[in-house]
């Protein structure tokens, strides 16, 4: 499937014991017509109310705490399967309500935005995660993009507002910014441009993927460091090259709600030749 341009692969492990290691994501990763973006595996629900447990994966093999575009993916395939309009998944950020708002458009809670530099997190104390200075060497040019503007939105995020995407080397910089010291999860970084007070431009290089066409957890950090530093509204726009999502951060409860696409592509039999093609 794919949520706004994000590739995702949905693989239904309900009923079935144990969960895809590092290794085995990685080799689904490079089996020929499976790569993706991340791959969300499908377990027996653990909590009441809920109709599947989420492990969500970067195509590294690395374990991702939320991914907004893939949940909008699996809420899609498990509201056509249960007849409903609504439902919640649980994923290790917490139980997150979805709900149809279209033929092949969804709205998830992605929760409050965390903003505190232990919640981030960052490596040290800083006095303001709306800017928090990278210390690049002098003369180092990713010292003129300025300091990042942090949160976590179920992954730890680094937003930098700039004049012009054109003048920004998206995966060069994103690829050193995702492991500075200051960030001991390592971050995903964005580089936005402000198009109007509900409007940004965004690309993203995402931890453990890398450039991505869509990133749902980091539009959502957009809007939230935006409104933080007075640049955007609490509702707006995030264009990303895949598609648009619409982000509101409500007042009411503290809460970020993402609503966007998401595409069916096909299906596979996930079997030990795909292991073996891929090893």
């Amino acid at each position: 499937m794919n949520g706004a341009g994000n590739k995702i692969l949905v693989l239904d492990l309900r009923g079935a014991p144990g969960a895809p290691s590092a290794e085995e994501a990685r080799a689904i990763h490079r089996a020929p017509g499976l790569d993706y973006d991340q791959m969300m595996t499908l377990s027996t629900p653990r909590t009441p109310g809920t109709a599947a447990y989420v492990r969500i994966y970067n195509n590294d093999g690395s374990l991702a705490g939320a991914c907004g575009n893939g949940t909008r993916c699996v809420a899609d395939r498990l509201s056509r399967e249960l007849r409903v309009t609504s439902l919640a998944v649980e994923t290790e950020a917490g139980v997150i309500a979805c709900e149809r708002v279209g033929s092949a458009s969804y709205r998830v809670d992605m929760g409050p935005p965390r903003l505190g530099w232990r919640d981030i997190p960052l490596a040290h104390a800083v006095e303001d995660t709306r800017r928090v200075d990278l210390a690049w060497a002098p003369g180092d040019p990713l010292a003129a993009l300025g300091p990042a503007a942090t949160a976590n939105m179920g992954n730890p995020h680094a937003a930098f507002f700039v004049p012009d995407l054109a003048d920004v080397d998206a995966a060069g910089s994103g690829a050193r910014i995702e492991v500075h010291p200051t960030f001991p999860e390592k971050v995903n970084v964005t580089f936005a441009h402000i198009d109007a007070p509900d409007a940004a431009t965004a690309v993203v290089w995402e931890r453990g993927v890398g450039l991505t066409l869509a990133c749902g957890s980091a539009a959502c950090a957009t809007v939230v460091s935006g409104v933080r530093l007075g640049l955007l509204a609490r509702r707006a726009v995030v264009r990303l090259p895949g598609s648009e999502l619409l982000i509101e951060w409500r007042e009411s409860d503290d809460r970020v709600q993402m609503t966007g696409p998401v595409e069916f592509e096909g299906e596979f039999v996930l079997d030990d030749a795909i292991f073996e093609a891929a090893a």
